[in-house]
């Protein structure tokens, strides 16, 4: 029991990662912005998602493969495929409402956390 919890953090470690240090070594080695190593991420996992991939990674790796900004993608996938299965609205909708609980919950956190913390700018 013990080592199955072990073993699913480490593969989630490895994964996320994995994921991320892709990303890092992108942000060191070329000249693409943040912006579009994000967006290229996101749009990764929409498109793995739409070929069947993602989830595997998922059901491997759980939050290793969720928390990145791939597994966002992934979510707006796989709520837009499950919508689709309804009606073309549901297709369209289906991904903001599988998003919906992660979404509201960045708003509400950082509304929050500007209430706490005092914003400033850097000095150069």
């Amino acid at each position: 029991m013990v080592w199955e919890t072990i073993f699913m953090f480490l593969k989630a470690f490895a994964v996320g990662g994995a994921i991320c240090t892709i990303a890092q070594l992108l942000i060191n080695y070329t000249k693409i912005t943040s912006g579009k190593i994000l967006v290229s991420f996101l749009l990764a996992g929409i498109v793995l998602q739409a070929i069947g991939v993602y989830q595997y990674i998922v059901d491997f790796a759980g939050a290793g493969a969720t928390v990145p900004i791939s597994g966002f993608g992934y979510l707006l996938a796989k709520g837009a495929m499950e919508g689709a299965k309804e009606s073309l609205f549901m297709a369209i909708t289906g991904g903001l409402t599988s998003a919906a609980m992660g979404v509201t919950a960045a708003i509400v956190f950082g509304y929050f956390f500007a209430l706490i913390c005092k914003s400033r700018s850097k000095k150069n």
